[in-house]
């Protein structure tokens, strides 16, 4: 049996004091024993590669020796303290040195010390002699190259300096020969009968030797120009334009595949289905829709073959004559641009045909789409030309001045950006139809009212609909029921015509549900439906859901009548819905009503307002217009300066929900919110500067000199355009025998609500009607009312009838019997009403027959009603009232821009000729401003503060500001009681909290997660982490405010500063990829590594279902990392099925064609959800390359507004939804713990450590 290793004991000890006196590193460490259970102090001092250890510091003999050659020195995790420890484990680190034997027990030391560690560590480290002797080598290869390159530098100056004195030489003897050879021919000159000596062939010889120097130095100097120029900064540009070019010549040749698609896919196809017997398009649709479509493809063949042969004659690149190719065939782009809205248009009344529609859909399956629509396809080219001008912008600015091609490109750049600017304007303008379109698609059963592009979307969210119990009752005590929230869960889309009500099927597919085209010109808002007292007091499980619900009442004309409760999930979110329904229903009737004034020939003192304005359509130096309308049907803005950009925001005669939203969100960007909220008081307080200055006489304008001022609008292809808009009243002509004129009025009545109410007009006892007590009486004039009731349901809240109707029957009986007397009047009042019939026509009011008469002194011409609906009013003719025209109209528009009205209906009532004097008609138009102007205000206000309440929460003193004006407004007597009631619900709105949010805040989980230790990631479940992790992401994603999102300020140097939360949004991003890559590279065993990285794929996989696309994107980044993708020997032991699952998550949120994918899984997908940021800011910083945010004179490009504006509305979508997902505060902290998470650098260097790089 072999004996052990002897050594020399002598000569170990002689080390170890020497060791002990002289060591690298000496000190006291803890070696833990051999049977794992103790740790011992012992005195270590480390000498070269071999490390002693003695009982103390002061032994005189070592009790071991570890020899250190081949050995690997590395920090570990603190071990896991048993129940029983009772030695306390913080502040100790801990280290072991492994001798790479199987045999071989690893020694396991520790230190009280973080950096004593450190420096043992180290010590250890570098304690071979193996690697001494390979630095070593290293050095002396390294000295005696420098020995070589000195001796080769010593040898080369000793050659320059021989040359140099040689050329010296040489130049001396020259010197002198030249001085000898002056001479001789000075004497020659002065003695020419001398005959020419022999010198001529040394002069012959000089002249060769300085040929020679000539020509040297010129080479040498030619070999220095040619490396400056190698590295000057000309040189540098004209690389960085070859690679311009290349990358042009690839971009150009994916656009050439994309026109063959549209061609080869579409067109093609498509007209030989138009020559069929029964062809579902027919062939002028199909050159409708794809107009030059195929020359352009042509034209771009040609233009990328050029563009090849160009490069083939490399590095001589001459593009500018190729451009010149391109520019004559710019007008074929033009009418191909013009023709871009007309085409989509076609194309979606195309798609009414259900056989078109089928055929479309299977020419959009063929693999060479690669799931994209026609649409895009048609969209391509509108992004070419911005294309050409960024290429051309980088290759002007990598070409100098002098250039040759310079001119020629400024001159192709210019050109290219006007058709640019048509372009873009284009693209943006028909946004709106390739968003219905969309949505369109996604519904199964199809929705042919979206395929009106007149329409505009304006929002879209998801919605409990509460159903209604046999009764025709709303079951209220279902509304807190978790069955209820998933049975009655609804996708709802708002367009400015329609409502559409969806159930989200399989597959993201959308189903219409039973009345799910709700068409808003037959709806009414109730803002708070009631239920019954018995309902209240029995059912309390609703209580949660109380104030979120809201309910519209349906009235088509050629059915039965329904009603649709819908809850949203927050106060603010309920007002977001109720604001933009309200005003999309606003704008639809009072575009009625204006088309029947312009309809019906009236010469009364109602002015085309809208269609005389030609401020409205011209452009201006201040404000530019697109072709498209607004739900309004007033042209779209498309640039302005602030000044007209307020003015439009209160201009009383419209009010356009999509301009509204898009100023809202953008404002920030051209002005502040005091200049916002100091332009809505002035209104206020001065109400006659809403109407613009140029409009104003319009205003006042007789209806006899109107076309004497104006004449016609002038008939260019804009203004001869039918256009609409909210107007004053309808009025239309009749004739009596007697030559008085009967006027038809169009009046909404509009009551409950917020909106103004007709029905509480009173009488006094003797049958007169009164408005003003400066009015003059008529004589005999009385109210006939005829069929005009109260519904049942809601008249015990009209607070008339607060008191009994028993109490005063005398004047119940005697009002009803008063509004029967004929009118009769005398010839001399008959004279004096035809003269003044011509500028002052009136009406007669309607009164509600449960309505009782009061003294005259009582008199309330408008009054709060809340819940009351006026359901029908005959027309009255041969009628007379003190209340004028004007009058009407003030209510009319009140209710129009006002709030939400309980119930509205188109009226007709005939008005009869009154003698109203000129200022008192004046009086009544002020009249008419002044409450148009209040309700204008209000209902800006409204808007901003239930949309926007992130501008008032982060801004104290704007918040004060309103707070403080709307208490002013409320103090005000001569307010109405629906306008005081609605300035006191934006002042609640801003001071109380929403309870529908009550999910927890980051701040919260933060705080709750501080202080202990988390539980190790073996401790939590696949599920509870992919859950806390959706909370988490969420959490992040709300807060980000959207003025963050204008300005690209996430890409400034400021990015901190000017974009807090998007950087915060950023860093957790990165936080949770750190962390997943960290769990993988802690461990040591590669089962365990595979366990760990298939649990994160399960998690991605339950974030998918979660809808968490941002926690997916997270987890398939950190397992792309170089550190984790390297593991090939981890890599093979995944399974197959992870693997696959894998595959498909990064496929749904690859960046390929612009996320495509993930654009599909959003589109199917209802909120809650998280998307991936930074697709969006994508998106936006593609917007502000391309676009300006003023335009050379100054103006505001409100276009770029309103596309960042659509982009922010669908990030906010996403926003406002909050996940029902419980906070496990152990899970959080676990997730926001960083005190083991590895950066970068040593990720990669524990990758190396588990498997090195192999040689090759």
């Amino acid at each position: 049996m072999q004996k052990g290793i002897r050594l020399n004991d002598g000569h170990v000890t002689y080390l170890g004091l020497l060791a002990k006196k002289d060591g690298t590193r000496r000190g006291c460490l803890s070696k833990k024993s051999s049977d794992n259970t103790k740790w011992h102090t012992k005195w270590f001092a480390l000498l070269q590669n071999m490390l002693f250890y003695f009982e103390n510091d002061s032994s005189s003999r070592p009790s071991g020796l570890y020899l250190l050659e081949g050995c690997v020195c590395d920090r570990s995790p603190s071990p896991k303290p048993s129940l029983s420890a009772k030695e306390c484990l913080e502040k100790q680190y801990y280290f072991t040195v492994n001798f790479n034997h199987d045999n071989q027990k690893a020694l396991e030391l520790r230190t009280e010390d973080v950096k004593d560690c450190d420096e043992w560590v180290a010590a250890i480290t570098h304690a071979s002699y193996r690697n001494l002797a390979t630095e070593h080598e290293t050095l002396m290869q390294k000295y005696l190259h420098l020995l070589q390159i000195v001796e080769t530098e010593k040898t080369v100056a000793k050659q320059l300096r021989q040359q140099i004195e040689d050329g010296e030489i040489e130049i001396e003897r020259l010197k002198s020969e030249i001085a000898g050879l002056l001479k001789d021919n000075e004497k020659i000159q002065s003695n020419p009968t001398v005959p020419p000596s022999e010198d001529d062939s040394e002069i012959k010889k000089i002249k060769k030797v300085q040929s020679f120097l000539r020509g040297w130095m010129c080479r040498r100097k030619w070999k220095t120009i040619i490396q400056d120029y190698i590295r000057s900064p000309h040189a540098e540009s004209m690389r960085k334009r070859n690679q311009v070019v290349f990358s042009m010549l690839e971009a150009e040749a994916e656009y050439v595949q994309q026109l063959h698609i549209l061609v080869n896919n579409f067109l093609r196809p498509l007209r030989m289905a138009a020559s069929s017997k029964k062809p579902p398009i027919t062939h002028d649709d199909v050159s409708s829709i794809f107009l030059n479509s195929e020359t352009i493809m042509f034209l771009h063949q040609i233009f990328y073959q050029g563009l090849k042969a160009r490069i083939a004659s490399w590095p001589t690149l001459v593009l500018a004559d190729l451009f010149d190719i391109l520019l004559p065939m710019l007008n074929i782009y033009q009418e191909f641009v013009r023709n871009h809205q007309y085409s989509l248009q076609i194309l979606a009344h195309c798609k009414q045909n259900r056989d078109f529609d089928k055929l479309l859909k299977q020419y959009e399956a063929k693999p060479d789409c690669e799931e994209r629509t026609l649409e895009t396809f048609l969209t391509y080219p509108m992004f070419q030309i911005p294309r050409y001008i960024l290429t051309l912008h980088e290759l002007l600015a990598h070409t100098p001045h002098e250039h040759v091609e310079r001119n020629s490109l400024d001159y192709a750049k210019s050109k290219l950006e006007e058709l640019s600017r048509i372009m873009h304007d284009e693209v943006s303008e028909t946004e709106n139809i390739r968003k219905n379109l969309a949505i369109e698609r996604m519904i199964v059963e199809g929705c042919e009212v979206l395929l009106d592009t007149s329409q505009t979307f304006v929002r879209q969210g998801s919605l409990i609909q509460v159903p209604m119990s046999e009764k025709g009752k709303i079951t209220r005590g279902r509304l807190g029921s978790l069955s209820l929230k998933k049975e009655g869960e609804r996708q709802c889309f708002l367009f400015s015509k329609h409502l559409i009500i969806c159930t989200r099927g399989s597959g993201g597919k959308l189903h219409l549900t039973k009345n799910g085209v709700v068409s808003l010109i037959d709806c009414t808002l109730m803002e708070e439906p009631e239920g019954t007292d018995e309902e209240s007091k029995s059912d309390k499980s609703g209580q949660d859901m109380e104030h979120l619900d809201f309910k519209i009442v349906v009235e088509p004309k050629d059915s039965q009548s329904f009603t649709v409760i819908l809850v949203a999930s927050s106060r603010q979110e309920k007002s977001a819905w109720t604001s933009d329904i309200s005003q999309c229903i606003d704008n639809i009737r009072c575009n009625g009503l204006m088309m029947n004034a312009f309809e019906e020939n009236s010469k009364v003192t109602v002015p085309q307002m809208i269609k005389s304005d030609a401020s409205l359509y011209c452009d201006d130096v201040d404000i530019r217009f697109s072709k498209m309308m607004n739900s309004c049907k007033v042209l779209q803005i498309r640039y302005a300066s602030v000044e007209r950009l307020l003015e439009r925001l209160t201009d009383l005669r419209f009010l356009s929900i999509d301009f509204l939203n898009t100023f809202l969100h953008s404002y920030r960007v051209f002005t502040s919110a005091n200049v916002v909220l100091d332009k809505l008081i002035t209104i206020y307080k001065k109400p006659i500067s809403a109407i613009p200055a140029r409009s104003l006489e319009l205003f006042f304008a007789s209806s006899q000199n109107n076309k004497l001022l104006y004449g016609e609008p002038p008939k260019s292809p804009r203004a001869s355009r039918k256009f609409s808009s909210p107007p004053p009243l309808s009025i239309t002509k009749s004739s009596s025998p007697n030559r008085r004129r009967k006027l038809s009025l169009n009046i909404p009545i509009i009551t409950g609500g917020k909106a103004l109410d007709l029905a509480a007009l009173g009488c006094s006892p003797n049958g007169y009607a009164t408005m003003y007590s400066t009015m003059s009486p008529f004589s005999k004039t009385s109210l006939d009312i005829n069929k005009l009731y109260v519904s049942s349901t809601m008249a015990n809240k009209i607070p008339d009838e607060a008191e009994s109707k028993t109490d005063r029957p005398e004047e119940a009986s005697q009002c009803k019997q008063d509004m029967s007397v004929r009118e009769e009047c005398d010839n001399d009042q008959t004279q004096s009403d035809e003269a003044e019939t011509e500028t002052s026509p009136t009406k007669s009011p309607t009164t509600p027959k449960n309505v009782k008469c009061k003294n005259s002194s009582e008199f309330s011409l408008f009054s709060y009603n809340n819940g009351m609906v006026v359901s029908s009013c005959r027309e009255l003719d041969n009628t007379r009232s003190a209340l004028s025209a004007a009058s009407a109209f003030a209510i009319a528009t009140a209710g129009a821009n006002e709030g939400t009205p309980t119930k509205e209906k188109y009226r007709r009532m005939s008005l009869a000729s009154t003698g109203f004097p000129t200022d008192q008609r004046n009086g009544d138009k002020e009249f008419i401003i002044r409450r148009a102007a209040t309700n204008r205000v209000l209902n800006v206000l409204r808007h901003w503060v239930s949309k926007h309440s992130q501008d008032f929460e982060s801004n104290t003193d704007l918040k004060m500001k309103v707070i403080s004006f709307l208490e002013e407004v409320i103090h005000d007597p001569e307010l109405l009681t629906q306008e005081r009631k609605a300035a006191a619900n934006i002042i609640r709105t801003l001071t109380q909290e929403d309870p529908g949010d009550n999910q927890i805040t980051l701040e919260e989980v933060k705080q709750l997660a501080e202080g202990g230790k988390a539980e190790p990631f073996e401790c939590h479940s696949a599920l509870e982490i992919a859950e806390q992790l959706t909370l988490l992401d969420h959490l992040v994603f709300k807060v980000i405010p959207y003025e963050e999102f204008f300005g690209q300020g996430w890409m400034k140097n400021d990015k901190n500063e000017k974009t807090p939360y998007i950087m915060k949004t950023t860093k957790h991003f990165n936080d949770i990829s750190n962390l997943i890559a960290t769990e993988i590279l802690r461990c040591d065993d590669i089962n365990t590594r595979v366990a760990v990285m298939e649990k994160w794929v399960a998690v991605a996989d339950i974030c998918r279902c979660l809808h968490n696309y941002n926690a997916v994107l997270e987890i398939t980044s950190s397992l792309n990392r170089s550190s984790v993708f390297r593991l090939k020997k981890t890599w093979m032991k995944v399974s197959k099925q992870t693997k696959t699952v894998i595959d498909k998550l990064q496929k749904l949120v690859s960046s390929e064609g612009r996320f495509k994918n993930l654009r599909e899984a959003l589109k199917n997908c209802d909120p809650p959800c998280v998307p991936y940021l930074g697709m969006y800011l994508t998106d936006l910083a593609f917007i502000e390359e391309g676009t300006p945010n003023y335009t050379e004179d100054n103006l505001v490009n409100f276009s770029k507004m309103r596309m960042i504006s659509h982009i922010i509305r669908e990030i906010r979508q996403f926003q406002q939804t909050a996940y029902k997902i419980d906070h496990q505060p152990k899970v959080a902290q676990y997730l926001l713990d960083k005190s083991y998470v590895m950066d970068e650098e040593s990720l990669y260097e524990a990758s190396l450590r588990i498997e090195p790089k192999t040689s090759t």
